[in-house]
C-alpha cells in the first residue's frame, strides 16, 4: 500500500504551537543505532550495591552532613533503591517491548497517536530530573503494536542518563525500525530541572524537540494532519 498523499486534506489547522521544534531531525541520522549507549555502559564493570551506599555516604560527607546521623542512616540505602527505579531503562530492550505485533486491522490506514504520555528521565550532564509529556505516532503499513507497548519504550528510554535531544531520536529511530511503519512520529516537552533549580534558575521554561520520519516528514499534508490531531481538546473523561 502507498503512503497517502492527501491524507490530511480535511484536517483543519489553524495554530500548531508543536510546529515550533523541528530542528533535531537535522541532528541525528534516520537509522542511528538505539541500543548504541546502552551497549557501551553494559562492557562496564558494576559496582557492588555497598560500593553504591558508600559512594552516597561520601556525598554527604562532601556535602557537610555526618552520614552517621540518625536522620541519614538509612539515607545510602534509600538513595541507592531510587536510583535503581530511575534507571530501570538499562534493563529493558525497547526493540523486544515492539517485538509482538497484530495484523488484524481490517485495513486501517490512518495515523496511530497517543498523546500526552508522562516520562521522568535524568539529565546526564547534572544528574537532575527531566520530566514531560511524549506524543507518540505512527502511520502503519500493515501491522500494529499494543499502546501500551509505545508508553513503555518511551519510559525504557526515558529511565536513563539522558539529553532530550537523543532521546527523542532514539524513541522514533526504535518505532521505526521495528514496525517498519509509513512514518513515524515523536514529539517531547519537558522541563529540565538543571536549567529550573540551578544555574540560569528559569522556572516555567520547557524545551520540546521532535523527530518526523517517513510520510511525517516528507509529506506537509500527513505533518499537518499529526499536528491538527495534537491540538484537538484532551477529553476529560473515558
Amino acid at each position: 500500500m502507498a503512503p497517502r498523499s492527501t491524507c490530511a486534506s480535511r484536517a483543519s489547522v489553524s495554530t500548531v504551537r508543536t510546529t515550533r521544534a523541528l530542528s533535531t531531525d537535522r541532528v541525528f541520522p534516520a537509522r542511528t543505532d538505539p541500543k548504541s549507549m546502552s551497549s557501551q555502559s553494559d562492557s562496564l564493570p558494576r559496582p557492588t550495591r555497598a560500593e553504591a551506599e558508600e559512594a552516597v555516604r561520601t556525598l554527604l560527607r562532601w556535602g557537610g552532613e555526618d552520614p552517621t546521623r540518625e536522620g541519614l542512616l538509612d539515607t545510602p540505602s534509600r538513595v541507592v533503591k531510587s536510583y535503581e527505579d530511575f534507571y530501570s531503562g538499562y534493563r529493558d530492550d525497547p526493540r523486544e517491548i515492539l517485538s509482538r505485533t497484530f495484523s488484524e486491522v481490517d485495513d486501517y490506514d490512518e495515523i496511530v497517536l497517543l498523546r500526552d504520555i508522562r516520562f521522568e528521565s535524568h539529565c546526564e550532564h547534572h544528574m537532575v530530573p527531566i520530566i514531560g509529556r511524549a506524543h507518540v505516532a505512527y502511520l502503519p503499513r500493515s501491522r500494529v503494536v499494543g499502546i501500551s507497548k509505545l508508553a513503555r519504550v518511551v519510559e525504557a528510554y526515558a529511565r536513563r542518563f539522558q539529553i532530550q535531544e537523543r532521546l527523542t531520536a532514539q524513541i522514533a529511530n526504535t518505532i521505526d525500525e521495528i514496525l517498519q511503519p509509513h512514518g513515524t512520529a515523536v514529539i517531547l516537552e519537558a522541563g529540565h530541572q538543571c536549567m529550573t533549580t540551578r544555574g540560569v534558575h528559569r522556572p516555567g521554561v520547557s524545551m520540546v524537540t521532535s523527530r518526523m520520519l517517513g510520510v511525517f516528514r516528507d509529506n506537509s499534508d500527513t505533518r499537518r494532519e499529526l499536528m491538527a490531531m495534537l491540538n484537538r481538546p484532551q477529553l476529560s473523561e473515558f
